[in-house]
């Protein structure tokens, strides 16, 4: 089946955001994020988008059901951790425009969802005046426990689309993995790309 894509806004945002909550918690629980998904927390966390003007929230849909959705907003208006890792770089952060996820799940993938998510979050980060784009992502030990023992990370996908690593530039953010009884904090690494 053909994905078809659409920008979530107000309204339409607001009715999705159980459906958005529950495919993040099942999304994420995976590697590498390993994720003990929290579904008030998600519900907090996905408003922000509907309440800020700057932020992008986008669904993919097979049909009507949502199977799939990427966020983004004006890096200054993300969590503090991540505006921080840029400190004493020569990035602005007004000029970058965050990729914050993007969750497809499983049987969809394949089928160009990546792309088209990045797409929209860099025309709309275009659309903002924004001139760099930026993403982050976990970092987790080779020799961890729960590492699969096919897992391709998407380095390749993320350099063909311009991104490169920002080398010593990391965030530290915490979530309670699906193995550990409390929460502790991950290394995350920021790629970035020019418009």
């Amino acid at each position: 089946m053909t994905l078809r894509f659409a920008v979530l806004r107000g309204a339409a945002l607001e009715a999705s955001l159980d459906d958005l909550a529950a495919m993040r918690i099942a999304v994420f629980r995976d590697w590498p994020y390993l994720y003990d998904g929290d579904p008030e927390y998600e519900r907090r966390y996905l408003a922000d988008y509907r309440d800020n003007l700057g932020a992008v929230l986008v669904g993919a849909y097979a049909g009507d059901r949502l199977v799939g959705a990427a966020t983004g907003a004006p890096m200054e208006d993300h969590a503090g951790e991540f505006g921080a890792a840029f400190a004493g770089t020569d990035h602005a952060l007004s000029d970058m425009f965050y990729c914050a996820e993007s969750v497809l799940l499983p049987e969809y993938r394949g089928q160009g969802a990546g792309h088209a998510f990045f797409d929209h979050r860099e025309g709309h980060a275009q659309a903002l005046g924004r001139s760099h784009v930026c993403f982050c992502a976990v970092e987790r030990p080779l020799d961890h426990p729960l590492r699969p023992p096919h897992y391709r990370p998407l380095d390749g996908f993320w350099h063909k689309r311009g991104y490169a690593k920002l080398p010593g530039v990391t965030a530290r953010f915490g979530w309670k993995d699906i193995d550990q009884p409390v929460e502790t904090d991950k290394t995350l690494q920021f790629w970035m790309r020019k418009l």
